[in-house]
């Protein structure tokens, strides 16, 4: 069997894609993923899935298992780069419809898999609830949040999460872990690969709606004055520890750096910048180039934060079986 970085087994795909027949045309083969994504650059998945419901996961549960074929879950695509060859698996959207409802029983905050965190951190805030703003920032979903513990501005899932109800794509079983179940640290928790977020709790602590707002406010306007919009994915490489990557790659000399169509954004050194119309394998060459210059000047080595799809010899592919997108963030 192919893995994800080469070509998908067409009889593998085909039966896949029987498998998944009753979702109609939920299924679409050859289905762009790049576009879906917040870089907006990379190619398609050998199948592109939208699931409505738990039962539609074990349809994809079900084809993975007669077939063998990577998974990728997509969510935001917000922390998602896939190689401009794509994806030879199954690309597997949740639908905003079906997953991406909020429920707020104070001081209980339930949300859907698909939710925006941003949209989270607003409404929480408006049923006078405190604890989430910072999640105005991230412009990722909840699955995604859960599984990396998203954070910023000083807080992140950890401090919040309750539990989580996943479903397990190896198993076509869903499980319920409580936030002690998920070992988190920083952007990292013991989600795995074959596990889909689909829904996240929260226990938030009473709070004033208009100090919310003021904070909400004020996360907003940093992050317009301190990072740039356009085609990215957020921060690149995680933070080493007791340093700044953005520190690192500024004082190597790389901000503002190009190859070919990805540049090191002038405004922010931790963010990289796709072109309209450009390649994700300029990116990930772009990324190799930081890891080597800051490696050799400072002797630290940078750890992806984005999550790589499709790439051979990347240490994290994003698919099933090598890690997995798990939501978008």
């Amino acid at each position: 069997m192919s893995g994800p970085s080469g070509t998908a087994p067409p009889a593998a795909v085909r039966r896949a894609l029987a498998v998944l027949a009753p979702l109609g045309e939920r299924v679409v083969p050859g289905g762009a993923v790049g576009p879906l994504t917040t870089y907006r650059v990379g190619g398609p998945a050998a199948g592109l899935v939208t699931v409505r419901s738990d039962s539609d996961l074990e349809l994809v549960a079900a084809a993975r298992a007669e077939t063998g074929l990577p998974l990728l879950v997509v969510g935001r695509g917000s922390n998602l780069l896939v190689a401009d060859a794509g994806f030879p698996g199954l690309a597997v959207l949740l639908d905003a419809d079906h997953y991406g409802r909020i429920s707020i029983d104070p001081p209980l905050v339930t949300a859907g898999a698909a939710v925006a965190l941003p949209a989270l951190a607003r409404q929480s805030v408006e049923a006078g609830l405190t604890g989430l703003e910072w999640a105005v920032g991230v412009p990722g979903s909840v699955g995604g949040g859960v599984r990396m513990n998203a954070g910023g501005h000083g807080s992140d899932m950890a401090r919040t999460l309750d539990r989580a109800r996943i479903f397990d794509l190896a198993t076509g079983r869903e499980r319920n872990l409580a936030v002690a179940d998920l070992d988190y640290g920083y952007r990292h928790s013991s989600v795995r690969a074959e596990d889909v977020v689909v829904e996240a709790v929260f226990g938030l602590a009473p709070g004033d709606p208009e100090a919310g707002r003021k904070t909400i406010r004020e996360i907003v306007r940093w992050r317009r004055d301190h990072q740039p919009g356009g085609q990215n994915a957020g921060s690149v490489f995680t933070n080493p520890p007791g340093d700044s990557a953005g520190r690192l790659i500024e004082a190597a000399g790389l901000k503002g750096r190009r190859l070919r169509t990805a540049m090191v954004s002038p405004k922010h050194a931790n963010f990289i910048q796709a072109d309209p119309g450009g390649s994700a394998d300029d990116v990930v060459a772009l990324m190799g180039l930081i890891r080597a210059e800051v490696e050799e000047r400072f002797g630290v080595p940078l750890r992806a934060e984005v999550r790589l799809v499709g790439f051979p010899d990347q240490p994290s592919s994003g698919a099933l079986g090598s890690g997995h997108e798990g939501e978008g963030s």
